[in-house]
């Protein structure tokens, strides 16, 4: 091996996923870490997003470590900044702010094959060097910003959610949002508060059922504190209710189509509930089937639409003007502010986050877009050795992004503790085992409301160019930690670096 490789272990991202994989490699020994964050401080999108009303959409109780549990949660949803403190805590706590570099832009990885090391390069020209490559980078961490003609010449404040501006006022200005995702939905309710006036432009309706959200009073807060076991069993029944139900609604649509069907009348009676105008109902409601795109949770959301400074607009946006909106229909929406909560770009820039170069010269975003987007058990592409790509297709397991992170974690524990038994130091998923894997999700899926259901109008982030909907694990929470802890171990190779040599 060249003893000149700096590092155990690259982690490219310092967010929840990136710090799981630091603590589980520092349980295994790996301590010679480097965590590159292209931002200026750790906790990934609850560090980039602090746009008004950001908060977690799954119970705090389950979107949290499971071996770390906060039991200072102010409220069954917590707000965003509390996320970004129990981010802070974590970092603290396993000591790896001393791992993190901030500011440090990945342009590229690339695996040496003769020297049998990582290559990864940063922003500025420098290169560093790793035994281990691990990416994560994340789902959601490439914004999408809209190509809107006219956009360069509007006149106004243009705001992206991911980039939100803590020193403008909306206060009386007339505001306009583009998007209507879960972000917006959050978003549109405390915009309205504060603007005079507020045009939503929408291009599909979302699918938002009832937020059961109310503050964890004092006493519950120290009882979880004295008695962990109790908040363990919040935790267990919050993420057992999202499998049952969420989960199993999404994923096996066509052996529980009705528990689809009741929470899409579920919402429809809650819109209905909220708005009167039957008009408004419609444009509300979505023609596709429950969970062809991530639905949401919100008390206020409906209702804000009821309001009278606030206009529902479902005709396509033209172009834009230096003070105004135009719609297909020729009509013009004079604003003042211009809001995008238009989501991220998953798969033309996302998968991978950075450009990943494997053995034979492979790139990884090329091979996935030219063969399908694939990583066995949601971790590992043949090709790439001593390479765990943590935000990838078939990978997102549950509704909770903590679920993904553990048994990925479990995943890591098996396969480097088998390099130490082994004495080995390489590693690489075979080309058997990938295929064997993909075939294995791809018809399971076949199950869920993506290819059983009606999804033609959803314009979903859940599929790819290749109208496959590749991120989502179409199996239970507990299939995929049981796999992370018991996948065949002859499905890597492993190998000392001599035998590579």
């Amino acid at each position: 091996m060249d003893q000149n490789v700096q590092y155990d272990a690259v982690i490219v991202g310092a967010g929840f996923g990136g710090m799981g994989a630091a603590i589980q490699l520092k349980r295994l020994g790996l301590t010679n870490l480097a965590i590159l964050e292209r931002e200026d401080d750790l906790g990934g999108t609850w560090h980039v997003n602090r746009y008004p009303g950001l908060a977690v959409d799954i119970a705090s109780v389950t979107y949290s470590y499971s071996f770390e549990p906060n039991p200072y949660w102010s409220r069954l949803f917590a707000p965003g900044a509390e996320l970004k403190r129990y981010a802070e805590h974590v970092a603290d706590k396993y000591d790896l702010r001393r791992h993190m570099r901030f500011g440090a832009v990945v342009e590229g990885a690339r695996w040496d094959e003769d020297a049998q090391r990582w290559e990864i390069s940063i922003e500025g020209g420098e290169l560093v060097t790793a035994k281990y490559l691990l990416t994560a980078t994340g789902f959601l961490s490439q914004p999408h910003k809209p190509d809107i003609p006219g956009i360069d010449s509007f006149e106004g404040k243009v705001i992206h959610t991911t980039a939100w501006d803590d020193t403008c006022d909306l206060r009386g200005t007339r505001t306009a949002i583009i998007g209507t995702g879960a972000t917006a939905v959050q978003l549109i309710p405390e915009v309205a508060r504060k603007a005079a006036a507020l045009t939503v432009y929408q291009r599909t309706p979302i699918w938002v059922l009832p937020k059961i959200d109310t503050p964890i009073p004092g006493p519950v807060q120290r009882l979880f504190a004295r008695v962990p076991a109790v908040q363990r069993a919040a935790r267990g029944i919050s993420s057992g209710i999202l499998e049952a139900v969420m989960v199993s609604a999404v994923l096996h649509y066509r052996q529980t189509k009705l528990l689809n069907k009741g929470a899409a009348a579920l919402s429809r009676i809650f819109l209905r509930a909220k708005v009167r105008d039957p008009k408004l109902r419609r444009q509300l409601t979505p023609d596709y089937d429950f969970g062809c795109k991530r639905p949401t949770f919100s008390n206020s959301y409906y209702s804000t639409f009821t309001k009278p400074h606030v206009h529902l607009e479902t005709d396509s946006i033209e172009r834009l003007e230096s003070d105004g909106i135009v719609t297909a229909d020729g009509r013009k929406t004079e604003i003042d502010t211009l809001v995008l909560a238009t989501g991220f770009n998953l798969w033309d820039v996302n998968f991978p986050a950075i450009e990943v170069i494997g053995r034979e010269g492979r790139n990884l975003g090329k091979w996935w877009r030219d063969n399908r987007f694939q990583a066995y058990e949601g971790v590992a592409v043949p090709n790439f050795p001593n390479f765990l790509t943590l935000a990838s297709p078939y990978s997102y397991s549950g509704l909770s992004y903590f679920t993904t992170i553990e048994s990925q974690m479990a995943h890591m524990k098996r396969l480097f503790g088998e390099l130490r038994r082994r004495g080995a130091d390489v590693f690489e998923v075979t080309e058997a085992a990938n295929a064997g894997f993909l075939d294995r999700m791809t018809e399971k899926l076949d199950d869920s409301v993506f290819y059983g259901g009606s999804c033609q109008t959803a314009r979903s982030y859940y599929f790819n160019q290749h109208g496959e909907a590749a991120i989502l694990r179409p199996t239970s929470t507990v299939n995929a930690f049981r796999e992370a802890k018991s996948f065949p171990l002859d499905d890597y190779t492993m190998r000392p670096y001599a035998a590579a040599e």
